[in-house]
C-alpha cells in the first residue's frame, strides 16, 4: 500500500512516497530517490483493506505438471519470477533467434526483458499484454 504525501519547505516542492514498513524500516521516495528509514519502534501493520477492483485482473498461473508437456521439439519460454506482461514482441509465426526478446515483463518496479532461449519460430503465445503472471507460467512456446 503506497501512501503519497506533497509538501513545501522554505519554497521546495517535495513528493513523497511511503511505498512499505516491515519492522522498524520505512521504505520512503522523496521526489524519486529512495530512502530506507530507521524508525525508533516497529509501527503495528494497519489490517488490509479490501476494495472492489473495476475490471477483472486475468492471472496466468504456472500449468499443472499434467498440462506443462510440450510436444517434442518445442521450447517453453516461462517467467521467472511474478510480474505483470508490459509488452509482446512477437508474433505466432515469426522467427526467432537465441536471446532475442520475446517478452517485456514488470516485477518490483523494473522491466525484464525476457528472451528466446533458443533459435526457431514462434508457435504460440499464451499471455496478453496487462496479464498478470506467476513465477513459472509459459509465455510463449518456440518449435
Amino acid at each position: 500500500m503506497v501512501k503519497e504525501y506533497n509538501y513545501k519547505i522554505k519554497g521546495v516542492d517535495y513528493n513523497v512516497k511511503i511505498n512499505g514498513i516491515e519492522e522498524n524500516i520505512a521504505k520512503v521516495e522523496v521526489n524519486g530517490i529512495e530512502f530506507d528509514v530507521e524508525m525508533e519502534k516497529p509501527i503495528a501493520q494497519p489490517k488490509p483493506v479490501v476494495r472492489a477492483v473495476a475490471a477483472p485482473v486475468k492471472t496466468v498461473e504456472p500449468p499443472k505438471a499434467a498440462q506443462e508437456a510440450v510436444a517434442a521439439g518445442v521450447s517453453a519460454v516461462k517467467a521467472p519470477l511474478p510480474g505483470t506482461v508490459n509488452e509482446i514482441k512477437v508474433k505466432v509465426g515469426q522467427a526467432v533467434k537465441k536471446g532475442d526478446t520475446v517478452i517485456v515483463l514488470e516485477a518490483m518496479k523494473m522491466e525484464n526483458n525476457i528472451d528466446a532461449d533458443r533459435d526457431g519460430k514462434i508457435a504460440e503465445i499464451r499471455v496478453a499484454k496487462g496479464d498478470t503472471v506467476m513465477e513459472g507460467a509459459v509465455l510463449v512456446t518456440i518449435e
